[in-house]
């Protein structure tokens, strides 16, 4: 059986950073498969297929994001059923997941592959790039229900505190990915359904390793096929605590459609610069995610353990963990950037567009550290309803409100790209003021019911 990582005592800073670290492994795999989507395209169909890939991306991280959200409940859950030591809800948890897996990964494929081109209608995407771009979305999303499991029970492992063998299992699919997709590209007639037809059987291989080490069991209990259902009372606690997040990603990834509809403005060159940005940005962003779900789940199994003190010790931690390592790799990109840029596109025009992109966000990137630990802890402690309207009123409305204040009199690059920064600063600002009020009901009950 598999022992967990008890996250409710020790040193705060070493448990973070030990717990930490394959979540980043993780994180780092899991996105492999977009991107090396994304390099197969850009170095061996062209940048016409790069802006395809790109601009559907945007369906499929909408389909993906709204289940991952769900999947937060399932981990707030486990986190502090975890810490309470009360092992009988773990095992109803670990059996519903199954279920809500199943169920919802079925509806949003069929959804996904029924709007994919539609969407791709209403986001303006250029004539020449919609049918390849609705046909990687529709294959991709044929990949729903394994990636609904995986990514579920992963949330799973990681609450009840493993964050290793999630990305061990990440890491087999990543290697089934790399050569899935060099082997597809060339075998199809067409390329770009080569690589999506990769995402499917890695996310397929992942999805059965985590059957099979819950199956094995964990100190806390273990899968039985036999035992998959849908409990009422378990499905509406996920419901809950997942739901805000779910939506939260979907509203997000929707409020997309407006900067990427600026973005397919400005040509395919911004399309596809645009596409590559965001696989760069991920060497500053995902650690600050690693660090954001580390945070839940400790947040998580201390609130289970009734330590709220610690919680607070631990957020401070978090951010100055994460503040630090935004300045650094922030400050390399920002001069060194167009190296990471060209493992993407040999095109100038897509590595400059990138630059310019760079050089408005990453001296400011150090502002998201705020945002993601202090939404994280709140979840961890079961408010998952107040992070989701700070971040879709700041987020989702005002970035937008940004969005038509700075193309007013033009639509460049860098005033899209402005609207990030200036998002994340007022997400930042409201979350901690939500977090501050937290603290002081907690410590002062009685007068907060005043």
């Amino acid at each position: 059986m598999k022992k967990t990582l008890d996250l409710t005592e020790g040193n705060i800073w070493k448990k973070m950073l030990l717990f930490a670290l394959p979540l980043l492994g993780t994180s780092f795999i899991q996105q492999l498969y977009n991107t090396v989507d994304l390099l197969v395209v850009g170095n061996f169909l062209g940048k016409e297929a790069q802006a395809a890939v790109g601009a559907s991306s945007l369906l499929t991280n909408c389909v993906v994001g709204f289940f991952t959200g769900l999947s937060v409940g399932c981990g707030v859950m486990t986190a502090q059923a975890r810490g309470a030591g009360d092992r009988k809800r773990l095992d109803r948890i670990l059996h519903t997941a199954m279920g809500v897996s199943l169920a919802g990964g079925a509806i949003l494929s069929v959804l996904g592959v029924a709007l994919a081109r539609q969407f791709l209608v209403w986001m303006n995407a250029p004539e020449e790039i919609l049918a390849p771009g609705a046909g990687y979305a529709r294959i991709y999303l044929m990949s729903m229900i394994p990636m609904c499991i995986y990514n579920i029970y992963a949330g799973v492992m990681r609450a009840l505190g493993d964050s290793e063998s999630p990305m061990r299992m990440q890491l087999w699919g990543g290697v089934i990915n790399v050569v899935m997709d060099l082997v597809l590209v060339k075998l199809l007639p067409d390329g770009i359904y080569g690589v999506a037809l990769a995402t499917l059987f890695s996310q397929s291989a992942a999805a059965v390793l985590a059957v099979r080490y819950l199956r094995r069991g964990t100190e806390f209990g273990r899968l039985d096929l036999s035992r998959i259902r849908l409990e009422g009372e378990i499905v509406g606690e996920i419901a809950r605590l997942g739901v805000p997040a779910g939506l939260q990603n979907l509203v997000i990834t929707l409020s997309n459609v407006f900067v990427q509809s600026a973005v397919n403005r400005l040509g395919v060159d911004a399309i596809a610069g645009f596409a590559a940005y965001f696989k760069v940005e991920l060497l500053i962003y995902m650690p600050i995610v690693a660090l954001g779900s580390a945070m839940m789940t400790f947040s998580g199994q201390c609130c289970g353990a009734g330590n709220i003190r610690r919680i607070s010790e631990g957020v401070r931690v978090c951010i100055a963990m994460g503040v630090a390592y935004v300045a650094v790799m922030s400050a390399l990109l920002y001069f060194f950037g167009q190296y990471a840029f060209m493992l993407f596109t040999r095109d100038p025009g897509v590595i400059e567009s990138g630059m310019r992109i760079v050089h408005v966000t990453f001296p400011l990137y150090w502002i998201y550290v705020f945002l993601q630990i202090f939404a994280e802890a709140a979840r961890g402690k079961g408010k998952t309803l107040q992070p989701m309207l700070i971040i879709l009123a700041t987020i989702c409305v005002f970035r937008t409100v940004c969005l038509m204040i700075f193309t007013r009199s033009g639509v460049t690059i860098e005033r899209v790209a402005a609207v990030y920064p200036a998002a994340w600063f007022a997400a930042a600002v409201c979350l901690f003021l939500f977090w501050m009020k937290e603290r002081r009901r907690e410590a002062f009950p009685e007068r907060m019911k005043l």
